[in-house]
């Protein structure tokens, strides 16, 4: 399928859908709304590693944006979406699919936008919740890509955030830090955080999961020995957050992770980054390579834009601490 000679008649197409019926609000084209769709439909294909909400927030901001440019589901929009449900075997297959039978195809995390790079060398991808989309070799560079590849990078503001951290656990002398040691973006987080800490005096524990299975028995293990938790933007420990965060409450431990959803899932607080938004900002560049003919090449790498201090009011008071007094440090670098 040639993205470019579809363009013209899919930008018609969605210019005269501009008011019409919205979609589903951010759900995959069923079947029956694929039989439906224009033969000019715009075909999106999606992969993403795992279903937690920060991934899913990013996939619903990206199909948003388009939704709201005239992109109609069913119309002149069909979405293939394809969970690996936190198997990277599945990564592979599920990217050649993919690969070839879409216009666009959207990589939610790194491992997922390294399969897909691999399965798709001619039509336009874009990557969304990627730490280090240089180290990951899908880039040349953030301002010139270079290939069909290029979208947003998840790089979260971690000095903020441990400056917040310190802040909530004024006393810490021993800082827990957990993520999937097979996540190449988290090893990326959790090594910078600890030289971090370290830097402020703090003593440093590091722990490690390979699976969603392993993360219960770590943070059992982990709030023994550490007065506060820090969590990179993990898909694995945001996919558990829900433990993660009962583990840490019944022991008295504070959380602040990488992510505002990863907060409402179960952390205390954070100052970070909204992925909807990011989502967002991935489905601005769609619009680029659909509505102005633009090569992904020609479009540099964006790094998050909106930033929110999100605290988790429950956690607070199970802390004893109030929920107004978590702020993030004057003297820290907004």
């Amino acid at each position: 399928m040639n993205w470019k000679k579809k363009m013209a008649a899919a930008v018609a197409l969605s210019s005269a859908l501009v008011l019409a019926a919205c979609g589903n609000g951010g759900e995959t084209a069923s079947s029956e709304e694929s039989m439906t769709a224009s033969k000019d439909a715009v075909k999106i294909g999606i992969l993403q590693i795992m279903e937690h909400e920060s991934l899913s927030a990013a996939r619903i901001g990206f199909l948003e944006v388009l939704k709201e440019a005239g992109y109609v589901e069913g119309d002149n929009l069909i979405v293939d979406y394809q969970n690996a449900q936190g198997d990277q075997a599945n990564l592979q297959s599920m990217a050649e699919r993919l690969a070839g039978n879409n216009d666009i195809i959207l990589s939610i995390s790194t491992p997922a936008s390294q399969a897909v790079a691999n399965a798709e060398k001619e039509n336009p991808v874009l990557f969304t919740a990627v730490t280090d989309p240089i180290d990951a070799g899908l880039v040349e560079s953030a301002e010139k890509p270079g290939a069909n590849i290029t979208g947003t990078s998840d790089q979260g503001p971690l000095k903020e955030q441990i400056d917040l951290l310190l802040s909530v656990a004024a006393n810490a002398k021993t800082v827990g830090i957990i993520y999937n040691s097979s996540e190449m973006n988290s090893v990326l987080q959790g090594d910078q955080a600890k030289q971090l800490l370290e830097a402020k005096g703090v003593n440093v524990e590091v722990m490690t999961v390979t699976s969603t299975n392993d993360v219960q028995q770590v943070m059992e293990s982990l709030v023994q020995k550490v007065d506060a938790i820090y969590i990179p933007t993990d898909n694995t420990l945001a996919s558990t957050m829900a433990t993660v965060g009962k583990i840490a409450m019944e022991a008295k431990i504070p959380v602040i992770p990488g992510s505002t959803e990863m907060v409402d899932g179960g952390g205390l607080a954070t100052y970070g980054i909204d992925f909807k938004e990011l989502g967002r900002q991935t489905g601005k560049m769609a619009l680029q390579i659909l509505q102005d003919g633009k090569s992904p090449s020609e479009i540099p790498v964006e790094y998050p834009t909106t930033l929110n201090l999100v605290v988790n009011e429950e956690f607070a008071k199970a802390l004893g601490i109030d929920p107004a007094s978590i702020k993030l440090p004057e003297s820290s670098n907004k």
